[in-house]
């Protein structure tokens, strides 16, 4: 194996880490899990309680793409490595909550800024720097396996940690797995592109593509923004609320914690198949059918009766998030090449964060009125109709736009 072909091992290798450790897997993934006990605990309403992630959502919709513009000008790894440190920080500090929203609120805030430096926008950037002709691949693979197994492996732990030692011990461990598995990984194994270290001290030189001003202004952008990264906002607040939506419907802990473990596997599985598919063939028509899969998902979260028929639909839920986050970045490189990668994928994440906000607080203030989750789902669903249906008004790749790209490296 050549110096070359390490360094490129060893960047699939950091950012599938990296992932495993970031916002996703961390926070969204263990919400659920910390909802239940921290109401019981302090008092609090649902609503107030999932009030939180709009704060993500509104700091990570200002921020991403902040850490984009900077990834795309300066590179990626020594923000990626105090996001991770920072992240890990803020997390711990939830630990110790004390009765006061003003202080939950403020710990929340510390870990949307913290979290928007190595988040999976910024990742996708360096995945796509240092990959061409097989990018869709490399860009499911990090991110899907990153995501997936970091999501399936953080709310187990987190769910073991609070039924043995208290909802305190389980935060200050989900931090110290965050940081102790991540830092070392990137640190040794995370470089950025060579046109970074071109020059020391200096702007590096741009890539082909277009800028973020010209992207805005195309058709292409706001279908991709609409049908995938709000669709991909929505599932994701589903993915943090499956164990209160089946705790409603008396499904265990236990159970509804496989049904996580299902749904993060499979969007695992499915954000590499995607991305196989799309280098493959020549359309993004083809996760039109891969993105209704969701709704089928909601259905049986909904209404399955057996515990094999839930674990199924959480794969179908997987299936949709899993098309909807490896087709987002694989797109934005074939219309918009690598030259603001980083500030167009920042934008369209936060769309995505922005419904992962909105979408919690209005499920659980549903809930709080209604007592049930069911018309909110009904409301998503049709939602996820919607997008599926966009996406099939996507126009065919233009050729000069997928050579945009720098010269092949292959994994």
């Amino acid at each position: 194996m050549s110096s070359m072909d390490r360094t490129r091992f060893g960047i699939i290798v950091s950012c599938t880490v990296a992932n495993m450790v970031s916002l996703t897997p961390v926070v969204h993934a263990t919400f659920g899990t910390f909802l239940i006990p921290l109401s019981t605990e302090f008092g609090w309403s649902r609503a107030s309680i999932s009030g939180v992630l709009a704060i993500l959502a509104v700091t990570g919709a200002i921020l991403i793409p902040l850490a984009g513009y900077y990834a795309d000008r300066y590179g990626t790894r020594r923000m990626m490595l105090a996001g991770n440190l920072l992240l890990a920080a803020a997390f711990a500090s939830l630990a110790f909550s004390n009765g006061s929203l003003v202080q939950f609120y403020t710990s929340y805030s510390a870990i949307a800024i913290a979290g928007a430096l190595p988040c999976t926008a910024v990742i996708s950037k360096l995945v796509s720097d240092w990959f061409d002709r097989s990018r869709g691949t490399a860009l499911g693979f990090t991110a899907g396996v990153g995501n997936a197994v970091g999501s399936t492996a953080m709310p187990a732990v987190a769910a073991i940690l609070l039924t043995s030692f208290g909802w305190r011990d389980a935060y200050l461990g989900i931090a110290a797995i965050a940081a102790g598995l991540g830092f070392p990984v990137m640190y040794f194994l995370l470089r950025d592109a060579p046109r970074y270290e071109a020059v020391a001290g200096e702007v590096p030189p741009q890539a082909p593509g277009y800028r973020l001003s010209e992207a805005l202004r195309m058709p292409v952008f706001w279908l991709i923004l609409v049908a995938i990264a709000s669709g991909a906002g929505c599932l994701t607040a589903i993915f943090s609320h499956v164990v209160p939506i089946l705790a409603e419907r008396h499904v265990s802990l236990g159970m509804a914690t496989l049904v996580i473990s299902a749904f993060a596997l499979v969007c695992a599985i499915w954000q590499v198949g995607s991305g196989l598919l799309l280098d493959k063939i020549p359309t993004p028509k083809i996760t039109a059918p891969m993105y209704l899969a969701a709704v089928g998902g909601l259905a049986v979260l909904e209404l399955g009766e057996s515990n094999a028929v839930l674990l199924a639909g959480g794969a179908l839920l997987g299936v949709g998030l899993g098309t909807q986050y490896g087709a987002m970045p694989m797109l934005i490189a074939r219309y918009f090449g690598t030259r603001s990668f980083g500030a167009i994928i920042g934008v369209m994440y936060s769309a995505a964060i922005i419904m992962q906000g909105l979408t919690p607080v209005l499920l659980d203030h549903l809930f709080d009125i209604q007592q049930t989750y069911r018309n909110a789902l009904i409301g998503i669903g049709a939602c996820l109709t919607a997008g599926a249906a966009l996406l099939l008004l996507l126009p065919a790749y233009r050729e000069k736009t997928v050579k945009l790209d720098m010269a092949p490296v292959h994994i």
